[in-house]
């Protein structure tokens, strides 16, 4: 008995010490959401500023290409989200409920996970470069700068697998900030590069590839530095061989984010494929739809990234908090970031109605018919932007609280079992206006879908009060 009562009074005095516990919800929010809103942002930087470079400087058919290539980068997210949201969810869950040894094991285990799998993702890469890509949806004139593009970033694979999932244990080790300069450093990196290669050095598309991985690279090696000497959990050299309960209480908790990008693989490559079909049929040709849904995908990623990146700097908060048994904390901070990600919808969705001839300007300038195509659609595959936070949020929340299973059903619901169906069967009666409006339809039936189950879990927390 005096064992588990030294135990507990360990746990609450570690509790006592961990901000996390005690300091004001919304400066808490401030203190790991932007920071991880920044990195997402600067992620999405990677593949925005090289369709604005590679867009003014090879044309329509390189922004196809990387349009093309896009599948194998959310891949690429996702085994890093599996094995970072994983780990730094079950560290921020140990570490709240007084187990820090046992925390530091976990994330051992996800960095050594990391390194493996972004290792053997490139391999498999360049051994089938052409099958993917042939899989992906490209054309005979896009696949001679598609194969480009990706065998050159093929070789940063392992470092952005690293830096992704890496990124999201340092913020559960409580350095915000050193996340934030990792990716960030990347991005300029990449950024300042782009027109060096592309336009100096006149390497077209190559040199644009060329940039992201070293910036890649920068990144990747920022995050081992972080965790060789800056750390502040206690980590040993026996931490990183994986061991097999870890790797599965790692899989359960990241299993929602992965399976959530995998859909959006997945959705992406059907969607190329029906808009190479359809659009061939229509007048717009084959090129044109490709072009631009790849640019309207990489302009959402930049609000998809605020939104993930306010789940992602609660799930600290949440995690310890859950993990701690203080229900009202872990309600407060979901209902702000509910309500932080509304507001960012509402802007994004006017933006997207009232400029989106001008935002696609921005991506280098096309034909009428290009423009055409690009405005309508913006305006209607984008129409329920002003609540598509709710679900990544929802998402996030309820891995956080070990609510694996409800996670995975969320993070399903857009992508697999409403969008994806409706780009199948929307267009064999509207041909490409179906793929169109399938969007704002999966949108709100998703968020719909989120706010019951967290309607569910916020009443389930008040009765165990």
């Amino acid at each position: 008995m005096l064992s588990e009562n030294t135990k507990k009074n360990h746990s609450k005095e570690e509790e006592r010490k961990n901000p996390l516990a005690w300091e004001k919800i919304s400066r808490l929010i401030a203190r790991f959401a932007i920071p991880a809103i920044i990195s997402m942002l600067v992620s999405s930087l990677y593949n925005i500023v090289d369709q604005i470079f590679i867009g003014q400087g090879v044309g329509i058919l390189g922004n196809a290409a990387t349009n093309i290539a896009f599948p194998i980068s959310i891949i690429c997210t996702a085994i890093a989200l599996l094995l970072g949201i994983g780990s730094a969810s079950n560290y921020n869950l140990e570490s709240g409920a007084g187990r820090p040894e046992k925390a530091a094991r976990i994330a051992g285990t996800g960095l050594a996970m990391l390194a493996a799998c972004g290792v053997l993702i490139g391999v498999m890469v360049l051994l089938f470069l052409d099958p993917l890509l042939h899989l992906f949806g490209v054309t005979p004139d896009i696949l001679p700068y598609a194969r480009d593009y990706t065998g050159i970033t093929a070789f940063g694979i392992p470092f952005l697998i690293l830096s992704t999932g890496g990124n999201h244990i340092i913020r559960a080790d409580r350095s915000p900030s050193y996340s934030m300069v990792c990716v960030l450093t990347g991005a300029i990196i990449n950024t300042v590069l782009d027109p060096l290669f592309i336009f100096a050095f006149h390497w077209g598309i190559k040199g644009a590839a060329a940039a992201t991985i070293i910036g890649q690279i920068i990144s990747g090696l920022m995050v081992v530095y972080y965790f060789a000497r800056r750390r502040n959990m206690t980590l040993e050299a026996s931490m990183f061989r994986p061991k097999g309960e870890y790797v599965k209480a790692i899989a359960s908790l990241g299993m929602a984010s992965c399976i959530n990008q995998i859909a959006m693989a997945a959705v992406q490559i059907t969607m190329n494929n029906t808009l190479r079909h359809y659009g061939a049929q229509s007048m717009y040709g084959a090129d044109i739809p490709l072009a631009c849904a790849g640019i309207i995908s990489k302009v959402n990623m930049v609000f998809l990234a605020i939104c993930i990146g306010i789940s992602q700097g609660c799930q600290p908060i949440w995690g310890f908090n859950y993990g701690a048994r203080n229900y009202g904390r872990v309600r407060e901070a979901y209902r702000k970031a509910f309500a932080i990600c509304m507001t960012v919808g509402t802007l994004f969705f006017l933006c997207f109605q009232i400029f989106p001839r001008r935002i696609v300007s921005i991506f280098g300038s096309g034909s009428e018919e290009y423009f055409h195509f690009a405005e309508r659609y913006f305006k209607i595959f984008m129409l329920m932007t002003f609540i598509n936070g709710i679900q990544p949020v929802s998402s996030g929340f309820f891995t956080s609280i070990g609510k694996a299973k409800l996670g995975i059903v969320v993070s399903l619901t857009r992508q697999v079992i409403f969008l994806l169906p409706l780009i199948l069967i929307f267009p064999a009666f509207m041909g490409i206006d179906g793929v169109m409006y399938a969007g704002p339809i999966a949108d709100g039936a998703a968020a719909f879908v989120a706010i019951g189950f967290a309607v569910y879990q916020i009443k389930d927390m008040r009765n165990k009060e």
